[in-house]
């Protein structure tokens, strides 16, 4: 038996083919199209917001919540701001609170559903109010930084400078005294792989550097000729580069070994956590325990003239020097040094560079520069 279409109860549509069939193919076509039309203007789902399209609602339970987990302050909300310039954080400690904008705080809504380092940089978080003048001064630095560029990367930076004030009540182990950047996987001394290409460069320099400081020390050591004496008696010290400023009557006298320094990837040549230079110890001398300023650099020591009786101890782990050869060291663990040779040895020299910790992100660094700018 046969059948055919006239079964079927279809309502009566235009002759558009041959068959009425084409008709119905027409009808499904406007519903897939009317089907496509409201997934697209269906409001996006909680969580998932898309940017731009953020909701006055949203932003007003976000800044809800936000107030909610601070208690009143003393000099209040300022009126139409939307920022609280005091608070009182989460721990009972006073806090400031971050200046934003209209944007920011848009995208602050969205990016607060996440979790991770990103959710304090766009959100509201609270600066402690008890922090050092220092710890203040960077963090307007960051502040700026991030209007001028972008707050995208700064989430480890920012969280760094928030914790200055805990700095003292971390293990005696590791404590860098300047600015400690959380998360990066650190050790006393570090493989030579962590920065392959410079210590290559700085090992096939070796006569030349060895050469250029020999002319330097046969002149004497004194203040007038570029030398500087720090810490206690028994060390001195021929900069380049010094607290990220190059030093140029001295770099004129080791041309070779300041053309060195400009061809390293990860020299750190444009902030104040960074130097390069001769260090000289002399017999019967040690430096007593210390920390380095931060965790973001290591300090790579070149061994020019290294008598038998020099340790160096980084975190309880001892090593020794070797002229032609290199030490990659994080100084921001405790650190000891000790010349125990008799005068005859003469004093113990390394060409000290300080290097970006390979943990430390392109972005971080560009930040950590402005941060620490000598002009700062």
């Amino acid at each position: 038996m046969q059948w055919t279409l006239d079964f079927l109860p279809l309502p009566p549509c235009p002759e558009l083919g041959s068959q009425p069939f084409s008709g119905l193919l027409w009808a499904l076509l406007v519903l897939f199209l009317w089907y496509c039309y409201r997934v697209g203007s269906d409001p996006p789902v909680t969580g998932r917001t898309h940017p731009g399209k953020l909701k006055s609602g949203s932003v007003r339970s976000s800044r809800m919540s936000r107030s909610s987990s601070c208690s009143s302050s003393a000099d209040g909300i300022v009126a139409g701001s939307g920022i609280n310039k005091t608070a009182i954080g989460e721990s009972g400690a006073p806090c400031i609170a971050m200046e934003m904008g209209e944007e920011e705080e848009e995208e602050d809504t969205d990016a607060g559903r996440r979790r991770g380092y990103l959710t304090p940089v766009l959100s509201h978080t609270l600066f402690p109010v008890q922090a050092s003048p220092a710890s203040k001064k960077l963090y307007s630095a960051l502040q700026e930084y991030a209007k001028r560029y972008s707050w995208a990367g700064m989430g480890r930076i920012h969280k760094g400078l928030r914790d200055q004030t805990r700095l003292g009540d971390r293990s005696s182990i590791q404590k860098p005294h300047l600015f400690f950047l959380p998360d990066v996987p650190s050790i006393p001394f570090f493989p030579r792989d962590a920065h392959r290409h410079d210590i290559e460069v700085l090992e096939a320099n070796y006569p030349i550097i060895l050469a250029e400081f020999q002319s330097v020390y046969q002149r004497g050591i004194d203040t007038k000729l570029g030398w500087t004496c720090q810490g206690p008696k028994g060390q001195a010290v021929f900069p380049l580069y010094n607290a990220g400023v190059c030093v140029a009557g001295n770099c004129r006298s080791c041309p070779c070994t300041y053309r060195t320094l400009l061809s390293l990837r990860t020299f750190i040549s444009s902030n104040s956590l960074g130097a390069a230079g001769f260090w000289l110890l002399w017999p019967g001398s040690s430096l007593g325990g210390g920390y380095g300023p931060t965790n973001t650099r290591l300090r790579c020591h070149l061994g020019l003239q290294t008598p038998p009786q020099c340790e160096l101890v980084v975190g309880g782990e001892p090593q020794c020097w070797s002229e032609g050869h290199c030490l990659l060291v994080d100084d921001s663990f405790l650190h000891t040094v000790s010349h125990n040779g008799v005068a005859e040895e003469g004093p113990r020299v390394i060409f000290s560079v300080d290097l970006w910790h390979p943990n430390v992100a392109a972005a971080e660094r560009q930040a950590l520069d402005y941060i620490f700018s000598p002009e700062q």
